[in-house]
């Protein structure tokens, strides 16, 4: 190992470290005083309900771990949004899990939690996930009720989703296990199969004291809408449950019977480990952003060793494409390649610049990947589209739209990761959030942003400074190159991927060794969903 690896590998470790710092801190939802007072309820925390329903010897992909992380702190923050979600196994069945955290404003909703939820719907929509919901939550959070509750984004799209999945045909277990109150009281009894625990599980559109508030009427919250009341005398439930463990116990029961899906056809074989240990990624990624890197390399330590056929090696070099496997699964890669190259003409690309000999073969392939039904995998460290008078005569705005429009009209899965920068319409073609990706997660070395923020800082000044000269005010050295730096320093606070992540612009932050995972149990799930359109898009044979 050269010095240079030796350096980049203690950065990155530094930078993973961190995250998994940052992960035990959301783990802990709303504190401990919030869980001791759910445990003295006899109820489990939401991450030990969810590691209790999972089977053991299977992985869990959590999705949106971050949301909401660093917003809401005037009112004491939200961590993880209130809920956590993600991609598991029930009785050897992969599934979408949704459950309510109580310790966080007893599982109130924020509008991130909206979001949220609605992005676990959507996953499970597109994959044909079976979804259980362990339902504990206070209702809308009502001091933001004007950001959670009317808008097509907002509460009510979760109860029209319940509708929607249940006429497709896909699974919703709800298990009441906790408050379920008002509007969300809707969401586990659209689901098609509600149980409740009894003495902690409650569902009712309006609780006591607002019953006594409307109507005059006095009754207590248990007699309102507890279990008994709900198996036994109004039916809304089906099946009463005398704690946490025996309700979850029996969603895996009815996991364990239900039937086999359908297949997409998506080819897969018995999985390789890589030509590199997958460890290799930390010593190989830069440690900045501006530095170059052989994508190549990197593609060793996570595709099945052996399994690569690059297509078009010697033509568009700042995208690399081929075909290659992942866990066994047959992929399609798209990966910026940021080592500067040489072409057959004899021009330079330089590193993360898509060219348009580049924008011209990655549409091409992502064409041939959708007619092999073969899903796509796009690894972004972009800076965006070449730019310049020879870039525009040659045509790479109309280039860059083919591979836009490529991208948009893929009816193949694609999973996108982003390992580096994600600049303007770079993250567009190598198809950021706007363009469908079935899974989007991002490293801890990523970057997401219109630009740079060294570009971003220079051009908000010469904007700002304009203003000032103009006004009659003198600027000088020094103060220019302060108000340059508070402006990078903010712009830069904004394009890191915990930004990202806390508002769901990726499904999270992962560890680089977890890509593999993250991108198998991608396409496990895109799998149970079969592709019922055609990819035909004219304009791009022109």
């Amino acid at each position: 190992m050269d010095m240079e690896f030796n350096k980049n590998e203690d950065v990155n470790k530094q930078l993973v470290d961190a995250l998994k710092y940052k992960l035990k801190q959301v783990y802990l939802g709303g504190g401990k005083i919030s869980a001791d007072k759910q445990k003295a309820k006899g109820k489990m925390l939401v991450r030990e309900r969810v590691k209790y329903l999972l089977d053991n010897d299977q992985p869990f992909l959590e999705i949106g771990a971050f949301a909401a992380d660093g917003m809401y702190e005037d009112v004491g923050g939200c961590p993880s949004a209130g809920v956590v979600c993600g991609i598991g196994y029930v009785s050897g069945r992969q599934c979408m899990v949704v459950a309510n955290d109580a310790t966080v404003k007893a599982g109130a909703w924020f509008p991130m939690t909206a979001k949220k939820n609605l992005r676990a719907q959507e996953i499970a929509m597109e994959n044909r996930l079976p979804t259980i919901y362990l339902v504990d939550s206070a209702g809308v959070f009502l001091p933001m009720q004007d950001e959670i509750f009317p808008d097509k984004e907002h509460f009510g799209r979760i109860f029209r989703n319940n509708a929607i999945m249940s006429a497709e045909g896909i699974i919703q277990i709800a298990a009441i296990m906790g408050s379920c109150v008002a509007g969300g009281a809707y969401l586990p009894i659209m689901s098609d199969e509600a149980m409740i625990v009894d003495g902690t599980g409650s569902v009712f559109l309006a609780g006591s004291y607002l019953v006594k508030s409307a109507i005059g009427e006095s009754v207590d919250n248990e007699t309102l809408g507890g279990a008994t009341t709900h198996c036994e005398i109004s039916g809304v439930t089906d099946y009463k449950h005398e704690n946490d463990a025996t309700c979850l116990d029996a969603i895996k029961s009815i996991m364990a019977k239900i039937g086999k899906p359908e297949d997409a056809g998506f080819n897969k074989i018995k999985s390789i480990a890589p030509k590199q240990k997958i460890e290799n990624v930390y010593g190989i990624l830069p440690d900045a952003r501006d530095k170059p890197y052989d994508m190549h390399q990197l593609l060793d330590c996570f595709i099945d060793a052996d399994s690569f056929d690059e297509y078009k090696a010697g033509y568009g070099q700042s995208i690399v494409c081929g075909l290659a496997r992942v866990e066994g699964w047959a992929v399609g890669i798209v990966a910026n390649q940021r080592k500067v190259v040489k072409s057959k003409k004899g021009e330079m690309q330089f590193g993360g610049v898509i060219y348009s000999d580049s924008a011209d073969k990655a549409t091409r392939f992502i064409m041939n990947c959708n007619q092999k039904k073969i899903p796509l995998v796009f690894l972004q460290d972009v800076t965006g589209f070449m730019v310049g008078s020879r870039s525009e005569h040659g045509g790479i705005i109309k280039d860059g739209a083919k591979m836009v429009n490529a991208v948009a009209n893929s009816v193949v899965p694609k999973f996108t990761i982003v390992i580096g920068n994600s600049y303007g319409a770079g993250n567009y073609a190598m198809c950021g959030k706007a363009y469908d990706p079935r899974l989007i997660f991002a490293w801890p070395t990523a970057k997401i942003a219109v630009m740079s923020g060294a570009s971003a800082g220079k051009t908000l000044w010469q904007i700002q400074s304009a203003s000032m000269k103009k006004a009659g005010e003198e600027i000088t050295k020094e103060e220019e190159e302060k108000q340059i730096k508070l402006i990078t320093d903010r712009y830069n606070e904004q394009t890191t991927p915990y930004y990202a992540a806390s508002r769901l612009w990726v499904d999270g932050v992962i560890d680089p060794v977890e890509t593999r995972k993250a991108i198998a149990m991608g396409i496990e799930a895109a799998n149970q969903s079969p592709i019922k359109k055609r990819f035909n898009v004219g304009m791009i044979q022109t």
